[in-house]
């Protein structure tokens, strides 16, 4: 633990933080996790209501999800089975590193959030930068959730109206625009108004069933291939050696559980970093075979010729993956409020935290703002996903910034958190440790820049 960290709340202050704004404010927080109050005087064992075990299933859903689906692309990007496997591996390291740095800051600030620890150990800038990184990764995957659902939902209807996928339908109903458009008023927009998300706590069983079954289908037919699933080409090494970094996003955006991890770790019976070490450790392993199935079975089934969204790759009139398809539309319908919960509640911390409003003074209007901020969040998302109809091209975009989550902002805390030890003398641990923030956080902006850049000058301008 750090040794004499009273100044690492120095900054804290500015914008004249209360604590009744950050209770306001305490986003992002798991659904199914319960974590005492804040300002709790129990600071022994049993602080939380989570065992170990219980810890890792949580991580691991929040770590699954829809991104598994471009996992198989990203194998193909990287330019084959073993670039894949070696990129994931070196880049768990870190990814692992930052949750256990994350645990670390949470306990020597006192803070349960992820944004809330960025804030408390870095100061103002890095934590106003880490809530608008956020509101914006959240804006950005909830649009790639509507591209998933325009996605399967093109497939079943294929299948439901037995046309040829080659010649498409010229009915109106179904029209992509029109089916995303009315799932989305129909089930998405009810279920993002209310101002608790609590309703949806055991919503997360379900993704976690829906993933694992994504993944045993797509390894079942790797192994007992269709006739008509034949690979185009196989690569077996990159194109160029910097088209392996093209997969950097998708893993980024597949292993980023950090946000969420800080809450997690806090409802910990026993939230002591070696066993959050142990169980972050668990949980990526777990995340990792899971991934790699379905990027190694996905890839060698359709080869170069692989979709973005590895279903798309699959006919229409398979069962299995049909039933692949109505697993990942409920999942991403039931994952999107609790994702637009969290972008909203940034949103509206910054805007506490700017007038300094109280909560009695703000609940009318507390209710106005939230509805017009639901309404408008929605309908841009909509609007964005009906005109970008790649998954592929948001989560280049979006990947970065989940690079800022896993490498940036948890160096930036070790490196402040080491500096802000009181100690007559550096060890050489000590040393370590803050070369080792610098290479996380000079990593991550270069998986940032590298991403954004080729989102913003080949995948949004092609």
């Amino acid at each position: 633990m750090a040794q004499g960290t009273g100044s690492i709340n120095s900054d804290y202050k500015d914008w004249e933080w209360s604590e009744d704004a950050g209770e306001r404010a305490r986003l992002l927080q798991s659904p199914s996790v319960e974590t005492v109050p804040k300002n709790s005087e129990s600071q022994g064992n049993s602080l939380g209501a989570t065992s170990a075990l219980g810890a890792v299933f949580i991580v691991v859903n929040a770590a699954l999800g829809a991104g598994l689906l471009n996992f198989p692309a990203a194998f193909s990007m990287a330019g084959g089975v073993a670039a894949g496997i070696a990129l994931q591996m070196c880049m768990l390291i870190f990814i692992i590193g930052g949750l256990v740095i994350l645990a670390y800051c949470s306990q020597a600030s006192n803070e349960r959030t992820y944004q809330e620890v960025v804030w408390a150990v870095c100061g103002k800038v890095p934590g106003v930068l880490c809530e608008v990184a956020i509101a914006v990764y959240t804006f950005g995957t909830c649009i790639a959730f509507l591209i998933i659902i325009g996605d399967q939902e093109d497939k079943i209807i294929a299948a439901l109206v037995k046309e040829p996928e080659e010649v498409g339908s010229s009915r109106w109903y179904t029209d992509r625009k029109f089916t995303i458009s009315i799932t989305a008023f129909l089930l998405i927009l009810p279920l993002s108004i209310p101002k608790e998300i609590g309703f949806q706590k055991y919503a997360s069983s379900l993704s976690v069933i829906g993933t694992w079954y994504v993944t045993a289908v797509i390894i079942i037919k790797y192994i007992w291939p269709d006739k008509e699933l034949v690979p185009v080409e196989i690569p077996t090494s990159p194109s160029t050696w910097t088209a392996i970094f093209n997969a950097m996003p998708t893993i980024c955006f597949g292993f980023q559980c950090h946000v969420s991890s800080v809450p997690v770790f806090n409802s910990m019976k026993q939230p002591e970093v070696k066993t959050w070490g142990a169980v972050v450790t668990a949980a990526m392993v777990i995340a990792l075979f899971v991934y790699t199935g379905t990027g190694i079975c996905g890839f060698l089934t359709f080869g170069a010729g692989v979709e973005q969204d590895v279903l798309m790759s699959y006919p229409s009139n398979d069962i299995p993956v049909a039933l692949a398809r109505a697993f990942i539309i409920l999942c991403v319908l039931t994952s999107y409020p609790i994702l637009h919960f969290c972008g909203r509640a940034v949103l509206e911390g910054l805007w506490l935290r700017y007038t300094g409003v109280t909560v009695e003074e703000d609940v009318v209007r507390e209710r106005r703002r939230r509805l017009l901020q639901t309404i408008s969040w929605f309908l841009l998302t909509l609007l964005l996903a009906l005109f970008i109809p790649d998954i592929g091209k948001v989560i280049s975009v979006i990947g970065g910034l989940a690079a800022c989550f896993i490498f940036v902002f948890p160096g930036l805390c070790l490196i402040q958190a080491k500096l802000s030890e009181i100690q007559e003398t550096r060890a050489i641990s000590w040393w370590a440790q803050v070369s080792y923030g610098v290479f996380m956080v000079t990593l991550g902006a270069f998986i940032f820049g590298q991403t954004t850049a080729n989102a913003i000058f080949v995948d949004l301008t092609a």
